[in-house]
């Protein structure tokens, strides 16, 4: 919440924290935009990515005044002191994402930072592709659904970050063979416990490698990200016992699904039909 030093009106801030983990933090929020004027300095305690999707507002850092909209990326840096005024009404919204500065100087451009120890974007704002917004828009929608998994919400989230910022340049791409390797171990990792839902940390964690690392080499090896090699694993497991089953709910539920409809929607967009009609397919007539 943040007052105006002149008005005696204050901002209402709403958050709501959307995903945590130990490689991403995802919130969303909302500001009623009640004051107009240039509210007291704050300072963020850590780096954010802010995509607003609604209303605009103004971002005062030192000397600069920056219109934050729908159309870019907002960086609001680490120990950064900035204030916020309203000069439109109606509030605004956004979705704020907060990245370790490790996982930062991997994916950020070495152009778009300040020299120095800890990551800081050099510019205020970066403007956003229609797709990226799409997929701003897909994450957020996801996450307050309750839809996404820690892997693949994970996952989105740091491929919204890399495209909001642009591909780099690897100065090093591993080798062939060191890529697939790698990748075998993450697979080794998800079929162990293909039902868990795991975090991005925990298998990087197994494996030996950052999870930018980790989601970079393994949809290069595979041509699919991690959390849809793993929803093929929950499925394959599925076909393998839909013949026995009779309890589709709890075969889900077994299968790490958040429910009998998400994994049947799932079933039919790989397979081209229900666990019902499968099992109608294997099981001999006459089989109750």
């Amino acid at each position: 919440m943040t007052a105006s030093a002149d008005s005696g009106l204050m901002n209402e801030l709403s958050v709501a924290l959307l995903l945590q983990t130990p490689t991403v933090g995802v919130r969303d929020v909302a500001c009623d935009g009640a004051c107009r004027h240039r509210s007291p300095s704050e300072c963020a305690a850590a780096t954010h990515l802010v995509f607003p999707y609604r209303g605009a507002y103004v971002r005062h850092v030192g000397r600069q005044d920056v219109v934050a909209e729908a159309n870019q990326v907002v960086f609001f840096n680490r120990d950064q002191e900035y204030a916020i005024s309203h000069p439109v009404g109606g509030g605004d919204a956004c979705l704020s994402v907060s990245i370790g500065d490790d996982l930062l100087d991997e994916l950020a451009p070495a152009d778009q930072l300040e020299d120095g120890a800890s990551t800081v974007f050099r510019r205020p704002t970066r403007g956003l592709a229609p797709q990226v917004q799409i997929l701003a828009a897909r994450l957020r929608h996801g996450l307050a659904r309750g839809a996404l998994e820690p892997l693949r919400a994970e996952t989105l989230t740091l491929d919204l970050v890399r495209r909001a910022l642009g591909e780099r340049a690897s100065s090093a791409r591993a080798a062939s063979y060191g890529r697939r390797k790698l990748a075998d171990r993450a697979k080794l990792v998800l079929a162990s416990d293909p039902a868990r839902r795991w975090t991005l940390a925990e298998v990087a964690d197994e494996v030996g490698v950052s999870p930018v690392y980790l989601t970079q080499v393994f949809a290069q090896a595979e041509g699919a990200p991690l959390y849809r090699y793993q929803l093929r694993l929950r499925l394959a497991a599925a076909l393998d016992q839909l013949d026995d089953c009779e309890d589709l709910t709890a075969l889900a539920l077994d299968l790490g699904f958040s429910s009998h409809s998400h994994f049947t929607a799932a079933f039919r967009k790989l397979h081209g039909c229900t666990p019902v009609d499968f099992r109608r397919l294997v099981r001999p007539r006459g089989h109750a």
